[in-house]
């Protein structure tokens, strides 16, 4: 995290060096569980050191950040977590570390439950969030900022988009059951199912041959709203990797084009695999959405779909080292790039089009005031309400917070151009 790498990335190489599948999935488990909770071990680690460790030692900082993780989290005996934890000091090459290791694991050990009760007085550790988040949840939401929090620190759901093109859902529900998975109808959703437990996606039925997708329910409400209909040309802006177009084109086979934009020509092929493998075809652009000059063919669009970069504060449980990687100033840098973004596109759709705005964020910068703004400078925008039995009425559109229905946290908006 130190280098500005998400977990994923971070994680690819060591992975591919694992040859067990069981041993891959507990190191994945627990990169992702010492980052889940990173701001409480970063605190417990401070009250059980003497001194600070040295900024060079970030590698034994990481090892007793892990050995905490084990202690509280996970039911690994506790002599054999601090066992296994004091032998990567050795691994390491760094053997004057094991007593340190030994004793500050030991010492948590003798003092854990008057840790645990002192830790209760600070909301950081409490809630393992970053200060600066946790003043904008308290600010942006009063009511709810501490289920927010719980959300965040759960471990999702898996859930699945079925393609209804191949499939209805009921008889992929069926499938499933026949292959030994238990799944449910996920709320709110025409084609989701949510699984009883998650299972590798080589597990589910004909997945190689695109009878489903996985995709949290919350962000399959996007191709419900966009509601595409036949001949029409839409624009799905930051597409990658493609969930969103493909589920448009899944609902809607009639469409006369669907262009996917992203600014990544490396993520624009994760576009391409997710629809080959899904038997779809949608015209891919390499571009920024802000700079429709360099891009566009001046030919309108009827619909678009603008999944505009964010915080990504609503799918913190699915990706903790945000808590990490996003600093309090990222903020206004990212309103100024959704806000550039709305008003570049705003000239490509018709007259009688719909824009519909999405954000994977709970912040209200982002979201509802985000929109106000627009709607203020933008005489021909009008915004059409979104009458759900999911999420929370905005001032302008409507936020699902994280957790609510099994969902990640989803802000949507749907602006009408007159």
């Amino acid at each position: 995290m130190r280098d500005g790498r998400n977990l994923p990335d971070a994680l690819e190489g060591l992975l591919n060096r694992i040859p067990a599948e069981r041993d891959r999935a507990l190191t994945q488990a627990m990169a992702y569980g010492v980052l889940r909770w990173y701001w409480r071990l970063d605190w417990l680690l401070s009250q059980l050191l003497r001194t600070p460790l040295k900024k060079r030692e970030v590698d034994i900082q990481a090892c007793l950040l892990l050995g905490l993780y084990q202690l509280l989290e996970m039911r690994i005996p506790d002599h054999a977590a601090v066992a296994e934890t004091v032998t990567l000091a050795s691994q390491m090459k760094k053997p004057w570390a094991k007593s340190l290791i030994n004793g500050v694991l030991r010492n948590f050990l003798r003092q854990r439950e008057t840790l645990l009760s002192h830790m209760q007085q600070h909301a950081v550790a409490r809630t393992a969030h970053p200060q600066w988040l946790l003043t904008q949840l308290q600010e942006d939401w009063p009511h709810h900022w501490e289920a927010i929090t719980t959300a965040n620190n759960a471990n999702p759901p898996l859930t699945l988009r079925v393609n209804a093109r191949q499939f209805d859902r009921t008889t992929y529900l069926t499938r499933l059951s026949d292959s030994g998975i238990s799944a449910t109808v996920a709320p709110h959703t025409e084609s989701g199912l949510t699984l009883a437990e998650p299972v590798s996606v080589e597990r589910l039925p004909d997945f190689a041959r695109g009878a489903a997708s996985v995709q949290d329910a919350a962000a399959q409400l996007a191709a419900q709203l966009l509601n595409p209909q036949p001949g029409e040309r839409i624009l799905d802006a930051c597409a990658a990797p493609g969930g969103k177009s493909a589920h448009i084109m899944e609902r809607q086979p009639r469409l006369t084009e669907l262009v996917a934009l992203d600014v990544s020509a490396e993520r624009l092929q994760r576009v391409h695999e997710n629809l080959k493998r899904l038997g779809l075809e949608a015209t891919t652009v390499a571009g920024d959405a802000s700079q429709p000059s360099s891009w566009w063919d001046q030919q309108a669009f009827n619909r678009i779909l603008l999944d505009a970069p964010c915080s990504a504060s609503g799918v913190i449980r699915r990706h903790p080292d945000i808590k990490l990687l996003r600093r309090a100033n990222d903020l206004s840098q990212l309103v100024t790039a959704q806000a550039r973004i709305l008003d570049a596109l705003w000239p490509l759709l018709k007259s009688g089009g719909m824009l519909l705005y999405v954000t994977c964020s709970v912040l209200q910068q982002e979201n509802s005031q985000q929109i106000q703004r627009f709607l203020a400078t933008h005489a021909d925008a009008r915004l059409a309400p979104i009458s759900a039995a999911w999420g929370h009425k905005q001032p302008a559109g409507r936020q699902i917070l994280p957790g609510e229905d099994g969902m990640d946290g989803f802000f949507y908006a749907c602006i009408h151009k007159a």
